[in-house]
């Protein structure tokens, strides 16, 4: 009988074991994005992923007939939200040299492209870094795929590199659950940087460091929010010096919309230059060196054709016809075609103008460059052939080196462009966040055609008396003009007392200097006296 107990028992129990591991699991409820955690919100830490391993290779080049051997880390930071959350994962490469006894004197400097959207591919191997793309002296690539080789005017013997993609180009990605929207606008982005450049500097003890940043296109609108979001309460972080690789701080400088007519303007010496190169100019200018031409391309733009601008309508018939005929001179633009278009000459039809006649067009980032559309009757290019011309190789050349060279594989792709659009352009020159602004505050700007940054440069270096400023021009770059830099800094602290701490680089090359290789060899001397001042040695 107690045996027939027994198994009963156990028959009942295993019933009901097996009646529990039939039922449907309960799964938990996945946390929003964006929503705090139970733990988060009762003031518990928040527990940081693991971190990722890096990759970490070692090796050597000659620059300047000197070898220099260094180690190269590729991998992932991740990166805090303002609520001391995990945000982000930011890809990045850094080199740094090996035989340098005491880093904490050894400067360091962060290198980015702009976009808003773009990786950092090109900075990387554009010649800056260890590596360049193998390009003839003019900037063609030599094969397609293109191949890498030594940089022989690396900036790598006079400084630490940290190359780092924005969120959601190259590799770097939210975290899993995070909106992506949060990090894609003005003030977000500079806030996922400067994040990663306080990490990074906790991580590889480089806080004595002297510190640089250095921006392309977009980046050096970035460098010039970070420039005031380093320095505050939060961060702390003092710069030595930013470099402006074809700087856009103002954006009415390249913004053609109704009744601005700045952008006009601040166009026309590049609009010159492009002229001249293409042998367009009329012949009392193209005669003319370069620098002696473009003198008087600035002269007339700002004494005669800005004040012809204002005048609108009110502008007498004479003076019209003056204003024309000059025009025509400086930019190789027939006359009738420059008083069709009412003395105001869109970038977007200049590059389909100018060469109309012989059916091609020129480059947008780079105006030595053409191209050839379907056909020669159209308004605008169909396609920018400087873009074109070097989109593909530096893909192929960054991924193979990357996996190659680097040891650094992923099965999701390395984003050159990322799709960071809706871009939030809302601004506050203060350095504060207004995300969703509509842009009725005072001092905000909302629109990209309005977006205007330097005055939070200004400040910083108002602040940090220390902060040095390198522009680098790029006479036939199209994207950033280079008389519209000019005109940003000479209205950057009107009483003069910050122009000993601009310096200004001019380049016979496009909007990515370092692809000429005269234009390279030049910039290395001009960012190695730079950093040598700005580092005060």
């Amino acid at each position: 009988m107690k045996r027939k107990t027994r198994i009963l028992t156990v028959v009942f129990s295993l019933g009901i074991l097996l009646t529990m591991l039939s039922l449907p699991a309960v799964s938990q409820p996945k946390p929003q994005a964006g929503v705090k955690s139970p733990a988060q919100q009762s003031g518990e830490p928040a527990q940081l992923p693991e971190p990722k391993p890096f990759s970490i290779t070692r090796h050597q080049t000659t620059i300047d007939g000197k070898l220099i051997p260094y180690t190269a880390t590729a991998g992932e930071i991740t990166i805090l939200k303002a609520d001391e959350t995990p945000g982000a994962s930011m890809f990045f490469v850094s080199y740094t040299r090996d035989d340098i006894k005491n880093k904490s004197t050894r400067p360091i400097m962060f290198c980015f492209n702009g976009g808003p959207g773009s990786s950092t591919v090109w900075l990387h191997l554009g010649g800056i870094g260890p590596k360049r793309i193998a390009l003839d002296d003019e900037g063609r690539p030599l094969r397609t795929p293109a191949d890498f080789e030594d940089s022989e005017y690396s900036l790598l013997d006079i400084t630490d590199l940290v190359f780092v993609d924005a969120v959601s180009t190259g590799y770097s990605r939210p975290l899993p659950g995070e909106e992506k929207s949060q990090f894609h606008g003005v003030s977000e982005d500079a806030s996922a940087f400067a994040e990663f450049i306080r990490i990074y500097l906790t991580r590889f003890d480089r806080w004595g460091s002297p510190k640089f940043l250095l921006g392309e296109s977009y980046g050096t609108t970035r460098s010039a929010v970070l420039s005031g979001v380093l320095q505050n309460r939060t961060h702390g972080i003092y710069l030595n010096g930013i470099i402006l690789l074809s700087s856009v701080l103002d954006f009415s400088t390249v913004s053609f919309s109704p009744g601005n007519n700045l952008a006009y303007v601040a166009y026309l010496p590049h609009y010159t230059a492009t002229a001249w190169y293409h042998k367009k100019l009329s012949p009392e200018y193209q005669s003319q060196p370069l620098v002696k031409v473009l003198e008087e391309s600035r002269r007339f733009a700002l004494d005669e054709y800005l004040p012809a601008l204002m005048k609108g309508n009110l502008l007498e018939p004479e003076a019209y016809e003056t204003v024309a005929r000059k025009l025509s001179g400086l930019t190789g633009l027939s006359v009738s075609y420059i008083k069709n278009s009412n003395l105001r000459i869109r970038h977007n039809r200049f590059l389909k103008e100018l060469l109309r006649e012989n059916r091609l067009t020129v480059g947008r980032l780079d105006s030595r460059f053409t191209g050839r559309d379907a056909d020669a009757a159209g308004e605008s290019y169909e396609y920018d052939p400087a873009n074109a011309l070097l989109m593909g190789s530096f893909s192929a050349a960054l991924n193979n080196y990357l996996g190659t060279v680097l040891g650094y594989k992923k099965e999701v792709p390395y984003a050159i462009y990322g799709n960071v659009y809706p871009w939030n352009y809302s601004f506050d020159p203060s350095g504060r966040m207004i995300p969703g602004i509509t842009g009725s505050a005072r001092n905000v700007s909302s629109r990209e055609g309005s977006l205007f940054v330097s005055e939070t440069l200004r400040r910083a270096m108002a602040e940090n008396t220390a902060l040095k400023i390198f522009c680098c021009n790029g006479y036939y770059d199209g994207a950033t003009p280079f008389f519209g830099t000019e005109y940003t800094f000479s209205q950057l602290m009107l009483d003069g007392s910050f122009k000993d701490r601009v310096r200004m680089g001019y380049y016979e090359a496009g909007h990515m200097v370092y692809i000429h290789k005269p234009s390279m060899k030049k910039l290395k001397s001009d960012l190695t006296s730079f950093i040598a001042w700005s580092s005060g040695k």
